[in-house]
């Protein structure tokens, strides 16, 4: 019986996904829930796995295709046998290593044969579109650096390298020697290459909704400055048993976003979006929290802060953290959110001005926290200084609503216990 492995059922703002990469070819034996293929979309990687075990008997989409929701991709034959040798697909199934012969065979094995081969005598490994490259053009797929998930080789990787190999000029002819005294060589210079590399999906998506919250929105931003020692003390105080207690470290984020959710319940206008000639104004605070990841900056989201606590706070964005860097995140975790934090100070950054991830109005920068003299009591003393910045679409957002929620969350930060009464 043959069954359909299909494209999963993507959420209304995903047109279609990418296949990235084929990890089985026609021919091979797959078990039910093996991975088979990954395809990435404009927000994340999915992975798909064999409906049912099997054969997998027919390919019919390639590396690099775009594929939309529940469009057929290949399918498996559950009452097949697997081959003895996998033959490579069009889509770019991994190749599959061949057992070693002996020694005898190695031996009486043609020049032509070992030729071949060495494309597979690699770890590294490589889908059949790209391995029918490495054969076509003779290349060692160990000289390539693969730009893939975890280290793999693509297709642009290969053509790439070809690019720059063709690139190089033909090696002189040898020149006549010179008449002594010779004359000094001139120093030669470094090679001036360039590379192209096609944008990932997420790629392309972030620069599309970044131009387009430049075009749509009137983004303002506001700045203030908050004394970061009340809330390092309490942390330095706690931070052991807070671990202890509930497995998980204390971190500057979740007094962030419990200010933040406080402050968009005193002006639910940084908490809203425009759409036509309406404001839609929300009741929770969903708050997106930016994350940098080997694909690009991702904003999962974090539902109902108002009822989480401290810790559940920290638990899901370690969470969240790790998934990102294993591009696990998935397509519901970062869906939604109406107001997002952005921390760029673990990057070491000063001040920035962030550019709103539409349709929220508002977002809020985080950066460096810096020991500088400030005066307190009329006295200069030295604090550890963090720069706050909000951007906020200013058709929906007064000037005074965005300066006002900004000194409500430099009010909370120092002074924590704020946070605890509600004030």
């Amino acid at each position: 019986m043959l069954v359909d492995v299909k494209v999963p059922v993507l959420a209304e703002s995903i047109p279609d996904a990418t296949l990235l990469d084929w990890k089985k070819a026609p021919g091979d034996a797959v078990a039910r829930d093996e991975i088979l293929l990954e395809l990435e979309t404009d927000k994340v990687v999915l992975e798909v796995p064999a409906p049912e075990g099997g054969v997998l008997s027919e390919v019919l989409k390639n590396t690099g295709d775009v594929a939309l929701s529940e469009e057929v991709l290949a399918r498996i034959d559950t009452d097949a046998a697997p081959s003895a040798e996998s033959k490579p697909a069009d889509g770019g199934a991994e190749a599959k290593k061949a057992d070693a012969p002996d020694e005898k065979k190695k031996a009486d094995a043609p020049a032509e044969k070992k030729t071949s081969d060495k494309a597979a005598a690699s770890d590294v490994p490589v889908s059949p579109a790209v391995q029918r490259l490495i054969a076509e053009h003779d290349l060692d797929a160990a000289a390539i650096e693969g730009t893939g998930k975890d280290g793999r080789l693509i297709k642009a990787d290969v053509l790439a390298y070809l690019e720059r190999k063709e690139s190089k000029p033909a090696p002189a002819p040898a020149a006549k020697p010179a008449p002594a005294p010779a004359a000094k060589a001139p120093t030669e210079r470094g090679e001036r290459s360039e590379r192209r590399e096609p944008m990932s999906r997420l790629r392309q998506r972030i620069a599309e909704r970044l131009v387009e919250a430049q075009r749509t929105a009137a983004i303002l931003t506001t700045f203030n400055e908050v004394d970061m020692q009340p809330v390092m003390e309490l942390r330095k105080r706690y931070k052991e048993q807070f671990e202890k207690t509930h497995g998980v470290r204390l971190g500057f984020m979740s007094f962030f976003a419990k200010a933040a959710v406080q402050a968009l319940e005193r002006y639910p206008a940084v908490n809203a979006y425009i759409e036509g000639t309406e404001i839609v104004f929300h009741d929770y605070q969903d708050i997106g929290v930016a994350v940098g990841s080997p694909r690009g900056l991702v904003v999962p989201v974090l539902r109902d802060v108002a009822h989480m606590s401290f810790a559940d706070i920290e638990a899901k964005i370690a969470e969240y953290g790790a998934k990102a860097r294993d591009g696990a995140l998935t397509v519901e975790e970062m869906s939604g959110g109406t107001f997002t934090i952005s921390n760029g100070g673990v990057f070491g950054s000063m001040l920035s001005t962030p550019i709103l991830n539409p349709p929220q109005s508002a977002i809020l920068g985080m950066h460096k926290t810096q020991e500088r003299p400030v005066v307190v009591d009329g006295e200069i003393v030295v604090r550890p200084m963090m720069y706050l910045a909000l951007s906020y679409d200013h058709r929906i957002i007064d000037g005074r609503e965005a300066v006002l929620f900004l000194v409500a969350i430099k009010e909370a930060i120092e002074d924590p216990a704020r946070l605890l009464l509600g004030v």
